[in-house]
């Protein structure tokens, strides 16, 4: 192959890259917007079906219906001494680098049922826990 042809094939190559990533920013921007909106449109209904106490509905063939979920995260100032707390009180298989959200709000909503649902003396300025309502959506059987 010529030098010539080399280049061209280079220079569409290098071209079709750019392209490409530029596309690729374009629709990571696009992906953000669009959570954003999810999350403010998702907020609004979750807030005009609770304040008219509609549990669920079916519209379109897709049922929507209020769940509530139990979040706990580490307060960022308190990781260190969270993570010694929970590995003295015999729950350290909870603690790697750092706590999975995940793994953390079960951890605290079972010990908060455990516990009168009040969260532990222990836990008291170490996690901050809050409940998030939004809705869920899935397909209605036929």
């Amino acid at each position: 192959m010529e030098v010539k042809a080399i280049e061209d094939k280079m220079f569409k190559l290098a071209d079709r890259l750019r392209e490409l990533k530029e596309a690729k920013k374009q629709a990571e921007r696009q992906v953000k917007d669009i959570n954003t909106e999810i999350d403010n449109t998702d907020y609004a209904l979750s807030e005009l079906m609770a304040e008219s106490e509609t549990q669920n509905f079916t519209r379109s063939g897709t049922m929507f219906f209020l769940t509530t979920t139990t979040r706990a995260s580490a307060l960022s100032e308190k990781k260190t001494e969270l993570y010694e707390v929970l590995k003295e009180k015999g729950f350290g298989d909870l603690v790697y680098e750092t706590v999975n959200a995940n793994s953390l709000s079960a951890f605290v909503k079972e010990q908060t049922s455990e516990n009168e649902d009040l969260l532990p003396d222990w836990l008291e300025g170490l996690v901050k826990v809050f409940e998030k309502t939004s809705v869920g959506v899935r397909k209605t059987a036929k």
